[in-house]
């Protein structure tokens, strides 16, 4: 089966080099009868990568260890619903998985309404431009990341999963970031074929719904890895900046950008280029990400090892920016509008992206500041969080200003509800008076808590104030995905310099005191199953001598795996969450604790869980406009 599932491959790779020759061709000689054979090569590559895949998923299913891929992360102990999810675990497995949803979204978005409206023209630069990037992932499937090469003789078991992998979060968190990623790409390729082609119907128009698609699985991918780090890595938070969490974030920082210099678009005609060269920009950070992630460039915690991939992928980034160049250079300018100034919802939303773009060029820089550094250093040495903290969150706190006083403005100049403003005024020194007195005494957190409260009680004030919006489901969606925004800033203000933590050796029976809870170690329990032996410490936890509930953090011991891993219990709380981890039990069986209380954590999930829902309420009827 992995010849034939090579041979699927390889013949996509030439289906697409042909298509994109004939396109280019059509493109030279001005003949445009080739777009219904290119459409259905498209429909072809995309058939021939599901039956690879399908090949691929088959041998999970029945732990065909005559794959090389499925030996190196499945074993004979893993529960199926994990093995199932190898399929992306590992580096030439998430490729295919990256090629895959590029192939399948790729064709549900040439079959969407009104794309045949566009010219031949630039549909024909459109699959150029497509072409050209599947037929660089196949060319990385079937050469230096290949999911299908044979292992002889076959063994009887793997090697097995990462236990940092066998995870719910881990489970949905890579595909979820392949499929914004692969969204991206068609607007991307769409963005510059009507550049290039001088299309008069509006791309941003036509994709706007598409782009809030591909932002949405890109935000559930980053929330579900933050939720996965908070509670499998032991880390007792969600963000460490680590570099391969950093990659998935730069594309979104470039994609939520565009998501506001668009809407400038759409409404007044402005900005054309700006916002090609951010679509464009937006997928080039993706494969940036990729690099990252499979370069070895970087060191990560959880990135994969270095496969032969890092010069192409290098390669690639570089001409695939020398053609944004080109088509921005080289393409007609369409006619343009002003922009209004900066006391104007426009000159507010360009803000926005700035910033966005600003903290996109912080945590990339960071991230590759240990290469950078190696120009003047002999031993580079990674940005630790601190540096991240102080350079952001003013960013970040600047965002949610701007989100809490744009409403508020005119399209072209002033301000549009001056009780509007005094509302969000009023609230923001409201909640961070509150804030507070509530022992919130970081300034920065501070500014964040009190412009997320007025944040929150502002998209309040929109529906009271203006009436006629609650009507309109798509405006319900754009205030309720920036309503979960302010949530999730809510979360992070607090939950990150509130955050009480302490270390302790407990023995039996021993109590110890963590802000107002009584932690009570009351014994050890063991256990085994095929995959795994256990240790538990059970802790009692009391409030004022009320039972609050019981924490049992473990260490797990994997079969095939020699370092224990720890697995964090908590007592989920809207307020205080409680947060235990086992770090070590000496033989008298005293046990070694971390505990902490993270405030306000939840509000984190619950934000970008509505980011998520009520971006799917802010879908519109598409206009080619």
């Amino acid at each position: 089966m992995q010849l034939f599932a090579n041979l699927l491959l390889l013949i996509a790779l030439l289906v697409a080099l042909g298509a994109g020759a004939y396109a280019c061709l059509a493109l030279l000689t001005g003949k445009r009868s080739v777009l219904e054979l290119i459409d259905k090569a498209n429909i072809a590559i995309a058939g021939l990568v599901v039956g690879a895949s399908f090949i691929l998923t088959v041998a999970l299913i029945n732990r065909d260890y005559s794959f090389k891929y499925i030996y190196e992360y499945v074993d004979n102990t893993l529960p199926i619903f994990y093995t199932l999810t190898a399929f992306w675990a590992g580096a030439d497995g998430s490729l295919l998985f990256w090629m895959l949803s590029i192939a399948v979204m790729g064709v549900i978005f040439a079959k969407l309404p009104l794309f045949k409206e566009f010219s031949e023209k630039t549909r024909l630069y459109y699959w150029l431009f497509y072409m050209v990037v599947q037929a660089f992932f196949l060319l990385l499937l079937t050469s230096w990341s290949n999911p299908f090469m044979e292992l002889v003789p076959t063994p009887a078991d793997g090697r097995g999963m990462n236990p940092l992998l066998r995870n719910p979060g881990m489970i949905f968190h890579p595909p979820l970031l392949f499929l914004g990623y692969a969204g991206f790409t068609s607007t991307a390729a769409l963005a510059l074929a009507a550049y290039l082609a001088g299309e008069v119907k509006s791309w941003v128009a036509f994709s706007r719904n598409w782009n809030i698609l591909a932002w949405i699985f890109l935000t559930a991918g980053i929330v579900l890895g933050c939720w996965w780090s908070y509670m499998e890595l032991g880390w007792g938070g969600y963000w460490a900046w680590d570099p391969v969490e950093n990659a998935s974030l730069i594309p979104w920082l470039s994609a939520s950008a565009f998501m506001h210099t668009a809407i400038i678009q759409i409404k007044r005609k402005a900005l054309h280029r700006t916002n090609v060269f951010l679509m464009s920009l937006t997928l080039l950070l993706c494969i940036f990400a990729t690099y990252l992630v499979r370069s070895g460039v970087v060191q990560s915690l959880h990135a994969y090892g270095e496969n032969g991939v890092a010069l192409p992928l290098l390669l690639f980034q570089l001409s695939f920016l020398a053609m944004i160049v080109f088509v921005l250079v080289a393409g007609p300018r369409p006619d343009s509008r002003t922009l209004s100034g900066l006391n104007s919802r426009q000159g507010m939303l360009v803000i926005a992206a700035w910033a966005f773009l600003g903290l996109g060029l912080v945590v990339g820089l960071g991230t590759m500041w240990p290469v950078i550094s190696k120009m003047w250093s002999a031993n580079p040495i990674g940005l630790d969080a601190g540096f991240y903290n102080r350079v952001c969150l003013p960013l970040f706190s600047l965002i949610i200003l701007i989100f809490t006083v744009c409403p508020w403005f005119n399209w072209k100049e002033g301000i549009f509800d001056k009780r509007g403003l005094y509302l969000v005024g009023g609230a923001f020194i409201g909640g961070g008076a509150i804030s507070y007195a509530c022992g919130l005494h970081n300034p920065l957190g501070l500014i964040t808590s009190a412009a997320s409260i007025a944040s929150l009680v502002g998209i309040l004030g929109v529906f009271a104030f203006i009436p006629q919006l609650r009507k309109v489901r798509s405006m319900i969606g754009v205030y309720g995905l920036h309503f979960g925004v302010a949530l999730v800033f809510l979360g992070v203000a607090w939950s990150g310099p509130n955050k009480v933590e302490h270390e302790y050796v407990v023995k039996q029976g021993e109590s110890v005191q963590l802000g107002t809870y009584t932690m009570t170690f009351k014994k050890l329990t063991e256990g085994q199953t095929p995959e795994m032996a256990h240790i538990a410490a059970i802790v009692e936890v009391t409030q004022n001598g009320k039972p609050v509930g019981l924490l049992a953090p473990e260490r797990r011991l994997y079969r095939n795996f020699d370092q224990p891993f720890a697995e964090v219990s908590v007592i989920p709380s809207l307020g205080s969450e409680i947060y235990a981890t086992l770090l070590s039990v000496d033989a008298e069986g005293n046990a070694t604790l971390k505990m902490s209380l993270n405030p306000l954590i939840n509000w984190m999930w619950i934000g970008g869980t509505l980011m998520c829902l009520f971006g799917f309420m802010a879908f519109r009827k598409p206009k080619l406009t």
